[in-house]
């Protein structure tokens, strides 16, 4: 058996990629942009041309590949993505070489890696959380991340936490995703900025200020010319820019009714938090503990963990998959920690 795989971490703009040895050593990690403004064929191209740059790097044929793709997603087949526009391809089409592979869904993936390498190794129930331009969950069952019955199992986002609430993208009315994303912060940020007049050089408050239990929805946004980011908003409200808390006010707001429903529902060890939004630290994590054990009234809260592998969780649970491809199903298990200090993916 060849000594290591090729693991491959499909994004909507970009893909990371590395090879990986049988021990968790990272021997390289590489990127490439993700063509998918050129249509889902050419972006199934790339992934094989990377996939084959990557092993030729390796000097050989891998033992396997593993490959984290968005989207509704078997080990098989790559079903739907909305992002990249593909249906039903075969996870072979997806490969050059003559080598086992298997698919997972990349925040699936990405919480199989927080579970076997990071933030809840020695946990065999949890939640993984990536905040990041948009909101999905893993499901950790037993340690394995769990899709449900056709794989939409984790759609966290979409609860709606607000019935009278903004509309989001995906038509429902006041879903988690349209309040607490990364992105969804920054636009409502710069949504309330626009619409509010400005009587000095900090923005000021909206004259009807939002309620914690419902947010109020601003009428015809009018965006600024230069977007701003759920950094800045994190920034800014630490600083005590009015506008910037109510807007960091609301995600917590929405972010503890659904973690409330979500702990009642499947009483997880803990909740583990990653994604751009989470690198706020504690700005997010104590006022969401506090807030999510204040709804919990007769049990204890799960302990908020920040997410430990960052970018590289989906490289590497592409890598583990990649490894179960090629037959060794309890890869990572004994895989020291340093080896994560490896070259890092960019």
């Amino acid at each position: 058996m060849s000594s290591f795989v090729v693991a491959l971490d499909v994004g909507g703009t970009s893909m990371k990629g590395g090879l990986v040895g049988r021990s968790g050593e990272i021997i390289l990690t590489d990127r490439r942009v993700t063509p998918r403004d050129k249509g889902p064929a050419v972006v199934v191209e790339a992934i094989r041309s990377f996939i084959d740059e990557l092993a030729v790097t390796g000097g050989g044929t891998p033992a396997g590949v593993g490959l984290a793709v968005p989207g509704l997603v078997t080990a098989d087949a790559a079903l739907y993505s909305a992002n990249i526009g593909w249906r039903d391809v075969p996870a072979a089409d997806f490969v050059p070489l003559n080598v086992p592979v298997m698919l997972g869904h990349d925040v699936r993936t990405g919480g199989l890696a927080e579970s076997v390498l990071g933030a809840g190794r020695e946990l065999s129930d949890f939640l993984f959380l990536p905040i990041g331009t948009g909101i999905a969950g893993a499901v950790i069952l037993k340690g394995e991340p769990y899709g449900g019955t056709a794989g939409w199992g984790g759609e966290i986002g979409h609860i709606p936490v607000f019935p009278n609430g903004e509309t989001c993208a995906c038509g429902q009315i006041g879903c988690l995703e349209t309040y607490a994303s990364a992105s969804a912060v920054g636009r409502r940020y710069s949504a309330r900025v626009a619409a509010t007049p400005a009587t000095s050089g900090t923005p000021t408050s909206l004259a009807t200020p939002a309620s914690s239990a419902t947010p109020a929805s601003v009428a015809s946004p009018a965006p600024l010319a230069v977007p701003v980011t759920a950094e800045q908003v994190a920034a800014l409200t630490a600083s005590g820019d009015p506008v910037a808390r109510e807007v960091w006010d609301d995600a917590v707001e929405a972010l503890s009714l659904a973690l409330a429903t979500y702990t009642l529902l499947l009483d997880p060890s803990a909740i583990v938090l990653g994604g751009g939004l989470a690198e706020a630290g504690r700005l997010l994590s104590d006022p969401l503990a506090e807030r999510l054990q204040s709804r919990l009234t007769f049990r204890e809260a799960p302990p908020l963990r920040p997410a430990v592998l960052g970018v590289r969780a989906g490289m590497l649970g592409a890598a583990l998959l990649g490894w179960r491809a090629a037959g060794v199903p309890d890869a990572g298990a004994t895989w020291p920690l340093d080896v994560l200090k490896s070259p890092r993916v960019a």
